[in-house]
């Protein structure tokens, strides 16, 4: 019997299945219903709460965000993808060194396995502060990028239709 072999991708074919894959989202988001303001604006609400340390409620909180400022619905749930299982513990030691770097250093980074076992609340607030403020920083500079270049990019396809 011969061995299995599972099928592999060649690397130009993988490039071109992640090209269309990109082209199916972004025209996904082109056809989501409201003005170009109102999409760029629910998608920076989900990046903005996609950048804390919230599983479990970062969709929630983003849709509420979204309402608050008269965003898409449905654009903020999608942004807040932005934290996921690959990008999880990159993001949050970022977050986590850059509120280190404006608040001062901490007792340290904890490490992988603790942030699955531990919650915020047993790291302590010296911990936690860090990381939330690392997290709005970062929220507030990913959501401003995000909802900019949407917003851009919504203009300049409705100018060339």
């Amino acid at each position: 019997m011969a061995p299995f072999r599972p099928q592999s991708l060649s690397l130009p074919r993988l490039v071109r299945t992640v090209r269309r894959k990109l082209r199916q989202a972004i025209e996904w988001v082109w056809r989501q219903e409201g003005s170009h303001g109102q999409r760029a604006r629910g998608l920076a609400a989900g990046v903005f709460m996609g950048c804390f340390p919230i599983f479990g409620f970062q969709t929630l909180l983003g849709v509420a965000l979204a309402s608050l400022v008269r965003g898409n619905h449905l654009l903020a749930a999608a942004g807040t993808w932005i934290s996921n299982p690959i990008t999880d513990i990159p993001m949050i030691w970022f977050n986590y060194q850059l509120g280190s770097l404006l608040l001062g250093p901490g007792r340290g980074w904890p490490g992988r396995l603790t942030l699955h076992h531990e919650t915020l609340r047993q790291l302590g607030w010296d911990f936690t502060s860090r990381l939330l403020l690392g997290s709005a920083v970062v929220g507030v500079v990913a959501a401003t990028l995000s909802g900019f270049l949407c917003l851009r990019w919504l203009e300049r396809r409705q100018r060339a239709s």
